[in-house]
């Protein structure tokens, strides 16, 4: 048999029964979408069925590999795959860390659970072993914590572990799952899939070897990888701050969330930044499983109220949702409420955008703070209030929240849609889309709702960077659908490998190509990547249709639609319905699908779907 990267088996458990089983990986699986968001993709469709409740026992949930995870190929990843309980949509959430690397050392390209325990559980699954252990002693406890009682419990320190905290057993529609420390599947909800199963955590550990097709040629298509990346600028500012170096860069440029999106410049974003986050918090760095750039900021506040937490870096997201995005500016305070999050396993960003809402409308009148609480913009005691509340369901007002910002503004009522802001029901993410239509057509048509992460066309429209050799308009819609249609594709197939977007800025499509081929024997050219994920992309809308989303759901909220811009480099600017009617048609177009969004079959036959 052929030497390759793949394990050739899934491991299904059936938290009802009590039951596993071993299958080898489909191998044509193996041939149409290669792995990680691929393989996601087509089993969640496959496997579910139109209406199915994401927090019904039935609904899969996939920890899923691929083909250059757990092997010297640098900057690669793992990532879960399920229906979003947040959203009602296809949902992928990708982590870094030791836990993938581990699924694939105890000999599985992935781990496929259904069922619900009747009492809370964790798994324990080592190489060809499952047992499902007693989870009732831990449940309550927050992600964090779960991991370290795990690994005491079973006397295995090097176990690598995800875990659930009070917000997936809560089922909280935004919990997340913590796959390591400061390592999380954040967004969409996967945490109350798995709180919904009284899966409390899953620890593996494995003593399988990962083998490569050609070893020589796997070598030095490494080494090709690693000198990018070392060669890389951009990799080279993420090592020195991870992702806060771009939060004075986003104000600059008109892009950064201030005051729930009342405006995209915050006069105050330096604080929130990478020499803030240096001053108080950075003491040392840390990377994920074979990444040389070291992004991870280990350290800890040194003065003031919050000494002594121990903390990662704030990432760029988070500290532009928790911090400019409610007018906090003290980066230690928001070191605090991003870990108050992690514990408690609530996504930070899903976070910041319901206290945003919960600030605008208490100012508004619409609810009112309990008794000795502020809710209002630049509030550190009124958001931990709501995180807590969030979290633990503490009251009516944490509960409602906790179901998302457009489940609370039709609870609500009185016009609060017009500042819910969310895409299908996803939080929007922390770059501000008046006065950059691209990155508002990305949030409108991605596959999981509002995501910065499926086409950052900000790059082109403000960041610089060109296409086919000339700039890029910023303000114009015209063009956008075919830039972004190419960001997709290609961002979904890499997905597929699975790859982390920092090594990208430096991995070129040719490089991963000659790692993928050198891994697992399948000869495949740089253009690869690009028609992989246009499947890909085509299958996760499938989903997404069969799940009853129509044209009228690939929009943005009412804020960057009606309210323009009051300053910045962008002053002025919004995203109108024309706008959006014009770009979504030309997206459309552009893709391969019909008016109502539907792929045609001409587009299916030729993508094999």
């Amino acid at each position: 048999m052929m030497a390759t990267s793949y394990m050739g088996k899934l491991l299904w458990v059936d938290l009802s029964a009590q039951r596993f089983r071993v299958d080898q990986t489909p191998e044509k699986l193996q041939t149409d979408f290669v792995g990680g968001k691929g393989f996601g993709a087509k089993l969640l469709y496959d496997l579910t069925r139109a209406g199915l409740d994401p927090l019904s026992p039935e609904c899969p949930l996939m920890f899923l590999t691929g083909p250059l995870t757990a092997t010297a190929a640098p900057s690669m990843r793992a990532c879960v795959v399920t229906k979003s309980p947040l959203t009602g949509t296809y949902l992928d959430s990708f982590f870094g860390g030791r836990f993938g690397p581990e699924i694939k050392y105890a000999g599985y390209d992935g781990i496929i659970i259904t069922g619900r325990a009747e009492s809370p559980v964790y798994l324990w699954i080592h190489d060809d072993t499952v047992e499902f252990r007693s989870a009732e002693g831990i449940w309550g406890n927050n992600a964090l914590a779960a991991n370290d009682a795990i690994k005491n419990d079973l006397g295995e320190p090097e176990a690598m572990a995800v875990t659930i905290g009070q917000g997936g057993e809560n089922q909280v529609r935004f919990a997340l799952i913590s796959c390591e420390y400061n390592r999380q599947a954040g967004r969409g909800g996967a945490g109350a899939v798995m709180g919904a199963k009284n899966l409390k955590g899953v620890a593996v550990k494995g003593t399988q070897v990962v083998n490569v097709h050609d070893l020589p040629a796997f070598k030095q298509a490494c080494q090709q990888a690693n000198a990018a990346i070392a060669e890389s600028e951009v990799c080279e500012t993420l090592t020195y701050g991870g992702t806060s170096t771009s939060i004075p860069w986003a104000s600059l440029s008109g892009v950064l969330p201030y005051r729930n999106y009342s405006d995209q410049v915050d006069p105050k974003a330096e604080k929130l930044g990478d020499e803030a986050q240096h001053k108080h918090l950075f003491l040392g760095k840390a990377a994920c499983f074979g990444c040389p750039i070291r992004c991870s900021q280990m350290g800890a506040v040194r003065t003031g109220k919050y000494a002594h937490l121990i903390t990662d870096i704030v990432e760029y997201e988070s500290a532009a949702l928790i911090g400019s995005n409610l007018d906090i500016h003290d980066i230690r305070a928001v070191a605090h409420l991003v870990k108050l999050c992690d514990e408690y396993g609530i996504d930070s960003m899903s976070a910041g955008g319901a206290i945003g809402f919960a600030f605008e409308a208490a100012q508004k009148g619409v609810i009112n703070a309990p008794e000795g609480i502020r809710l209002d913009f630049g509030s550190v005691e009124g958001a931990e209030y709501l995180i807590r509340s969030m979290a633990l369901q503490e009251d009516e007002l944490g509960r409602l929240l906790s179901q998302g910002v457009k489940h609370a503004s039709e609870i609500l009522g009185r016009d609060t849609e017009a500042y819910a802001m969310h895409v299908k029901g996803l939080e929007s993410p922390a770059w501000g889309p008046r006065g950059t239509p691209g990155m508002g057509l990305a949030y409108m048509t991605a596959d999981r709702g509002g995501c910065h992460q499926r086409g950052f066309m900000i790059g082109y429209e403000v960041g610089g960077e060109e296409y086919n050799g000339q700039p890029v308009e910023a303000h114009t819609v015209v063009g956008k659908a075919e830039i972004l249609k190419g960001e997709q594709d290609y961002l979904a197939g890499t997905d597929a490998l699975v790859k982390c977007d920092f090594g990208a800025f430096g991995v070129s499509a040719e490089i991963y190509a000659r790692l993928l081929t050198a891994a697992t024997g399948r000869r495949v050219d740089a253009g690869f990547f690009s028609e992989l994920g246009e499947r890909i992309w085509n299958q996760t809308r499938l989903f997404n249709l069969r799940e009853g989303f129509r044209p009228e759901d690939d929009r943005l909220p009412r804020r960057f639609v009606e309210e323009a811009l009051p300053s910045g480099p962008h002053k002025g600017q919004r995203i109108s319905e024309e706008d959006m009617t014009a770009m979504r048609a030309d997206y459309y177009q552009v893709r391969g699908w019909d008016e109502q969004g539907r792929p045609t079959e001409q587009t299916l036959k030729k993508l094999g779907l």
